[in-house]
């Protein structure tokens, strides 16, 4: 995996701004913050908590692990609430996810499709050859 980071450009902090690989794509639809029963934990830091502990369950499925994601899409609910918890969801990212930032967006919405969730995360991976 190639990080994309052109020379004199500020180092984002969390993401990145690219990434080139090869091997076998790996596509997760929205991931939201529920158990196997469909229930929702309350408040953001613990739906992340859980819709990332969702998509590392995914991966597996595909032989894939964090490390092997290239592209995260965040829809959350609330601008505001995100931003209160970011050091939070910093610590918890990195505790399921390791210092692996791969490409993201967070993207505010006016609702999800759950009325219940507060964020829903769409995921790429690559697997190598």
């Amino acid at each position: 995996m190639k990080v994309l980071q052109p020379q004199g450009w500020p180092r984002p902090k969390g993401y990145a701004n690219g990434i080139a690989t090869r091997g076998e794509m790996v596509f997760l639809a929205g991931i939201v913050g529920w158990d196997a029963e469909e229930r929702f934990p309350s408040g953001l830091v613990a739906q992340f908590r859980q819709a990332l502990e969702n998509i590392v369950a995914l991966l597996a499925e595909a032989d894939a692990r964090p490390e092997h994601v290239v592209r995260m899409t965040w829809y959350i609910t609330s601008r505001d609430d995100y931003l209160a918890n970011g050091r939070e969801m910093g610590a918890v990212y990195r505790e399921i996810m390791g210092k692996h930032f791969p490409v993201m967006a967070v993207v505010q919405v006016v609702a999800l499709m759950e009325a219940a969730a507060q964020i829903e995360i769409e995921v790429t991976a690559v697997v190598p050859d």
